[in-house]
């Protein structure tokens, strides 16, 4: 069975009996262009979310439908005045869901009925049907003109190129008149009305009669299209032959009352020529309506082959927005939503400047680098506000299927575009901005890779000729501009890493967060929870609380959730009737969110010995790890926990292997690595931890257990080292330092090598932290360890014990 095919038989069993439904009421379903007759099977597609409703209710019922023409085939859901009175009983006999909401089923006629009344309107027609009984006047006459019927069938078919060879075998092995006379009708070119008085009729002579005469016309039209044909084959060329031959069609339609079955191709073909369409699209599109054009709409292969044709004119070939190039309102749209940010803004005023000086220069591929809650996202649509483009937001966050970058091919059932080429139909833009949410995000498996299908989409030197499997022909993707967003550059593929312009944001300082809490999460909150500034005003000494004792991030979503938070309490009490101005500071903040869940300074294990913070980067901002070394009697054992990986666990390799070979300068002796097991630990074991940015911080920790010397208090420290004892440079100086300033840290150890990036740093982030800088481990270490505060060993419970036994 295939993935979206209902299996009756299940659906028969969950049937539970309905009191409001009897044998004879039935729902109803409004047939366009169709009719169906008695024992016929025919394949019928809806796409109305009403009649999808009364598909499924009736496989609940049992499966049987009530089938009747609309008078009206332009009106999508018609009344009980909108339908003929006599229709055709079915039942559904299999049913297929697509993605875009059409349902394709297969259904049998079963009898003719009659509406004798109509018992519900809403959410779909339901009525009461009385089945109605057939006649044969005239038995005599009625062979009669069955073996005409069948000798003209003969005739028919051997003119009418729609009908293939099994139709006059199926024909002549129907067993009763009134069967015969159904399926000449069902494969017969007709009108509408046609088809309903042949179905209407309930005197099998008279309806055998009527088809009599029907066939007979069409005979004679066949024959007459086929003289014409000859005549315009020997007097005409190819292109006029053609001309020819669509208005020998329309005639030949126009006489069997069925003229509108060509809307559908002038339609495409007026859309073809108004979308300026490259030359090869515009090649792939006639040809696909020239397959159109010989289809039969109820054919599977119709729906397939329009879809494919409506993808095609309706993409914005050569439809571009204006970009909006007043230097000064673009900027002033970027600080409307935006605060600070100030190198992303002068990175897309920069491009705005160069696009006005050049207006063909291809749009860049930038990518924000941040951790969550810094507004990458948000950013985004700011930008596309700015520049006057249209936005789409594709989301990567755990995509496995390649095919969801180029689209599937149409050999598969339910085919689509990529999500690119959704995007821009869904902009109706070929210039507008797609950001790629979470590209570090992206998986692997057997389906295909992702991100290497994204190496022609982010790279503006291929991406004019960009192929998506679905459409089979290229899309020029050069004047889009591609924004992609992720926490961490390391899962990002070095090759894509490559085609990209990277964008740091870090995380926001205290006095950055004040500002953009005033500006923009305190009226978006108020306006969330229907309160105004008469009756809540949030002071600053309240947010400040709230950024240091009840959050404790590089984004701001915790923020925003806890002034949400205030802002729910406070509407609380104005809906019981407290509709006075309410003040929330600094002293009502616990009242309302409970005790702080953080505190400020969070270096409470400074002064130990052998313990030592580290400033480390994550995905998610900054963070400060705690360094705990140990020793104990016993083999020349180094232990490491903490759930490190491999590059820590070497770092406290080279670490151990630095204080060994230097331990004449730290006045250690050699003695104490060969009596004695070392144990480091990183504390919240199961988080992973990995990088080798804790070098330093590893090598202190073991010169500071050593030598019985703590660390200076409020220090803390990043560096990579090598076991000739050079302090290499780190990355992430941004997010650690501004962590290292909420947690309190008031001296950092770097590498010389990133003095160079503290003129990134924020003034408010200088003037929290001092910096020292060193090329070389040994005076880093004589540096951090306090020597002021040597520590006397403490005496084991057992040498105690042992006194205690002597006196």
């Amino acid at each position: 069975m295939k993935e979206n095919e209902v299996d009756l038989t299940d659906i028969m069993d969950k049937i539970e009996t309905d009191p409001h439904v009897g044998t004879d009421v039935l729902p109803i379903l409004p047939l366009k262009g169709t009719v169906v007759y008695p024992f016929l099977v025919v394949p019928l597609m809806i796409q109305q979310p009403e009649q999808t409703k009364l598909v499924d209710e009736a496989l609940m019922r049992g499966s049987r439908v009530g089938m009747f023409l609309q008078k009206d085939p332009e009106v999508d859901n018609p009344g009980p005045d909108g339908l003929y009175q006599i229709g055709t009983a079915g039942n559904i006999l299999k049913m297929l869901r697509f993605p875009d909401g059409t349902v394709r089923f297969l259904i049998q006629g079963l009898s003719r009925i009659k509406i004798n009344r109509f018992t519900a309107e809403s959410p779909h027609l339901m009525a009461e049907i009385e089945e109605l009984e057939e006649t044969v006047s005239d038995p005599v006459r009625m062979e009669a003109l069955q073996r005409n019927l069948t000798d003209r069938i003969t005739k028919l078919s051997e003119l009418a190129p729609y009908l293939n060879d099994e139709f006059q075998v199926s024909a002549l092995n129907q067993d009763t008149p009134s069967k015969l006379t159904d399926f000449i009708a069902s494969n017969l070119n007709m009108s509408l009305p046609q088809r309903q008085g042949i179905l209407s009729e309930l005197d099998v002579v008279e309806r055998a009669n009527l088809l009599y005469q029907i066939v007979n016309k069409e005979i004679e039209v066949l024959e007459l299209s086929q003289k014409i044909q000859a005549q315009a084959a020997n007097e005409l060329g190819k292109s006029q032959r053609h001309y020819i031959l669509r208005e020998q069609l329309k005639a030949i339609k126009k006489e069997l009352g069925d003229a509108d079955d060509s809307s559908d191709v002038a339609e495409f073909e007026e859309k073809i020529q108004t979308a300026e369409m490259p030359e090869i699209a515009e090649k792939a599109a006639r040809k696909e309506l020239d397959r159109l054009v010989h289809m039969q709409p109820s054919s599977a292969e119709y729906t397939v082959s329009r879809t494919y044709l409506d993808w095609l004119v309706t993409l914005p070939w050569s439809i571009s927005t204006t970009d909006h190039l007043d230097l000064r309102k673009a900027k002033k749209a970027l600080d409307e939503d935006h605060y600070n940010l100030v190198k992303v803004k002068d990175r897309i005023l920069e491009y705005l400047a160069v696009r006005k000086l050049k207006s063909d220069v291809k749009g860049p591929i930038l990518c924000f680098l941040g951790p969550p809650g810094v507004g990458k996202t948000s950013l985004g649509q700011s930008i596309a506000r700015a520049m006057g483009r249209e936005f789409a937001r594709v989301s990567l966050g755990g995509m496995r299927d390649e095919a969801e970058i180029r689209g599937h091919r149409r050999t598969y059932i339910g085919s689509m575009p990529g999500r690119i080429i959704q995007s821009i139909k869904r902009c109706g833009s070929n210039n507008p901005i797609i950001m790629l949410d979470e590209i570090d995000k992206l998986g692997s498996d057997f389906r295909g890779d992702p991100a290497s299908a994204l190496l022609e989409v982010l790279d503006p030197e291929q991406n004019d000729s960009f192929s998506d499997h679905y459409l089979d022909v290229p899309f020029d993707l050069s004047q889009v501009m591609f924004i992609t967003t992720a926490n961490w550059a390391d899962p990002i593929p070095h090759v894509l890493r490559d085609r990209m312009e990277f964008l740091q944001l870090p995380g926001y300082t205290d006095m950055e967060k004040l500002e953009i809490a005033k500006r923009h999460l305190i009226p978006k909150q108020l306006a969330n929870h229907g309160l105004t500034k008469s009756l809540l005003n949030i002071a600053d000494s309240a947010v400040k609380i709230l950024i240091d004792g009840y959050t404790r991030e590089a984004g701001l979503r915790n923020l925003e959730r806890s002034i949400a938070s205030v802002a729910r309490k406070i509407a609380r009490k104005v809906a019981t009737g407290k509709k006075t101005k309410h003040t929330v500071d600094a002293k009502t903040i616990p009242t309302l969110l409970g005790p702080p869940k953080f505190s400020r300074e969070v270096l409470t294990r400074q002064g130990h010995i052998g313990v030592v913070p580290a400033l480390a980067y994550t995905a998610v901002g900054g963070d400060i790890l705690f360094v705990e070394a140990t020793s104990m009697p016993g083999k020349a054992i180094l232990t490491l926990t903490g759930h490190l990986g491999d590059v820590m666990k070497e770092s406290a390799q080279a670490a151990l292997s630095f204080i060994r070979s230097n331990a004449e300068a730290l006045n250690l002796s050699p003695e104490i690595f060969e009596n004695h097991e070392i144990h480091i630990h990183v504390p919240a074991g199961a988080t992973p931890k990995d990088g080798p940015s804790a070098g330093i911080t590893i090598a202190v920790a073991l010169a500071s257990l050593l030598t019985g010397t703590p660390v200076k208090s409020n220090m803390a420290m990043t560096g990579e080292i090598t076991l000739r004892g050079e302090l290499l440079p780190i990355g992430g100086l941004k997010m650690k330092l501004l962590t290292a300033a909420r947690a309190g840290v008031k001296m950092v150890i770097l590498p010389e090598e990133n003095r160079k990036d503290i003129i990134e740093i924020a003034p408010e982030i200088k003037k929290k932290l001092k910096f020292k800088f060193f090329t070389d481990v040994l005076p880093a270490i004589r540096f951090a360890l306090d020597k002021s505060a040597r520590a006397k060993p403490k005496k084991t419970t057992r040498t105690k014990k042992t006194k205690k036994r002597k006196a």
